[in-house]
Formats: structure tokens, sequence, C-alpha cells
């Protein structure tokens, strides 16, 4: 089974509203999910982002592969940061 990071879209027309979650790559984009990782509204100004950090970090490190957009959030959030160090430590 293949995760990926990624946003589901929730809210009203004109008004989305997201949801980052770690679901299989096989559903839809706003079918079954796993595990909800944080949200994401770009109504506000500045876009208003919440992100669980141990559950991303967990998520990656068992080899969830974000998408793009979830990819630019987390690194403004300072994770993808995080789990490259992670990363470099666990190959010494």
């Amino acid at each position: 089974m293949a995760v990926k990071l990624r946003l589901k879209r929730m809210g009203s027309k004109q008004k989305p509203f997201y949801r980052i979650i770690a679901a299989d790559s096989r559903s839809p984009r706003d079918g079954r999910f796993i595990e909800n990782v944080g949200t994401y509204n770009p109504i506000k100004n500045p876009a208003e982002v919440t992100v669980n950090e141990e559950k991303a970090l967990y998520w990656l490190n068992n080899g969830a592969i974000p998408t793009e957009t979830v990819r630019n959030i987390l690194s403004k959030q300072g994770i993808m940061k995080k789990y490259a160090e992670s990363k470099s430590k666990e190959s010494k």
C-alpha cells in the first residue's frame, strides 16, 4: 500500500478549507483516509496552517510520499528539514 500525504478538500463553494491527511494513493481525493495530520486554510491572509509535527514525521519516516503542495507546506513549517536531518543521522 503506497501512502501519500495530501490535501482533502472541505468547506463550501468558493470557501475551500483543506485537511492534510495520510491516505492510500489509490483512494479518491475526498475518500477514505488513514489519519488526519493537520489543516490548511488558504482563505486567511496569511494562510493558516496547523500540522501535528509528530504525526507528519511518523508518516514520512514510514515511507509516505507528500504531494508537491503538502511538501511546500511542510517545508514552510520546518518539518521537511527535520525529516532530512533525521535521515542523515540514520545513514551515518
